[in-house]
């Protein structure tokens, strides 16, 4: 028993942020978070508010059950991967399930950030081959807008960061030949503050005040140098860890996805692996950095522009905070995937 993608749907919120935009919030330049990132604009949520990540991951899952030719009562359990939930808790899953109009489904959060994708799948992967289910919806969606310093002070992640959704109905085959052909995760606590939001935290008592939102804990911190030198460095070696445990080479790939985190480390990791620009794909200079959205998203908008389809071989790789870091290997069935016209 194989794992396959039956179809795949993505959403964005209406509200465009250019460069531009950005420079009137802080001080910056449209040439220097272009150059160092390579995204040119982002999508945020209304500046009211409102929208919570469980209402994109609705909009992106009914397109994707939609193509799929699925009912919401057709899914046997919901995977939710977010570091951007409605609530503190409890997860955005059952959110989702309730506004899919489901009773009793489970719903399962992880809280993997970047590769929320990665270790969602290669769950999902585990319960179908396991026989535990058939039919599991996995959806990665965050709002990272309400959450960020738009000032100069938080320039250097605010410029990152979209938000959007992205869902992949998975299933089970009894094909040997296509699906999830392997998987590699990888964790380093020790670099745990080098990527993080610190407050609020169960460790402080209160668990956030003044003194904190003062001093900015709320809001994301990133050690750039060390996350991208790390990433440079980490993923070019688990890319051949998840080939060696298929056992095809990198020939055989036909697109490489990797996580949208910044456009340099993508170029890096091409790079490293002396991969032609036509086998990586890169949509961050359209949507930012959306976490946990971002390989799906990628992988959905890959299928719409015809790049990739029946038959094709792909790897989604990512690292991100925690840190965690890992690839899988996927083969789509000769029949392909539902349809993509929008």
């Amino acid at each position: 028993m194989r794992t396959i993608i039956r179809a795949t749907g993505r959403f964005v919120p209406d509200r465009l942020i250019t460069n531009q935009q950005l420079t009137q919030w802080m001080d910056t330049s449209e040439e220097w978070i272009e150059q160092r990132t390579g995204i040119q604009q982002r999508y945020w949520i209304p500046a009211a508010g409102g929208v919570g990540a469980s209402d994109l991951a609705l909009a992106a899952s009914q397109t994707a059950l939609q193509r799929a030719g699925w009912t919401a009562a057709d899914i046997d359990l919901i995977i939710f991967a977010t570091l951007s939930p409605d609530l503190f808790f409890p997860g955005s899953g059952c959110l989702l399930q309730h506004k899919l109009g489901l009773e009793s489904t489970p719903a399962l959060d992880i809280r993997q950030q970047c590769t929320g994708f990665l270790y969602g799948l290669e769950t999902a992967d585990a319960m179908i081959r396991s026989g535990v289910y058939q039919r599991i919806l996995l959806v990665g969606a965050e709002v990272h807008s309400t959450g960020l310093d738009v000032t100069s002070r938080g320039r250097d992640v605010a410029v990152i960061f979209g938000d959007g959704a992205a869902a992949v109905c998975l299933e089970a085959t009894s094909k040997d030949d296509a699906g999830v052909l392997a998987s590699a995760l990888h964790a380093d606590g020790s670099l745990a503050r080098s990527l993080m939001t610190e407050a609020p935290a169960s460790s402080e008592n209160p668990r956030i005040d003044e003194a904190m939102l003062a001093a900015g804990r709320h809001y994301p911190y990133m050690d750039g140098r060390n996350i991208f030198k790390t990433a440079v460095r980490r993923l070019p070696l688990v890319t051949r860890e998840v080939l060696e445990k298929c056992g095809i080479g990198l020939a055989a790939v036909d697109l490489f996805i990797p996580h949208q985190a910044n456009m340099r480390i993508n170029q890096a990791f091409a790079k490293a692996l002396n991969l032609p620009d036509s086998k990586v794909f890169h949509n961050i200079q359209r949507y930012g950095n959306t976490t946990a959205a971002s390989i799906p998203l990628a992988l959905d908008e890959a299928l719409e522009m015809g790049i990739i389809g029946a038959g094709s071989t792909v790897i989604f790789i990512g690292l991100g905070a925690g840190v965690t870091w890992g690839a899988v290997a996927y083969r789509f069935p000769d029949e392909g995937i539902g349809s993509h016209r929008r």
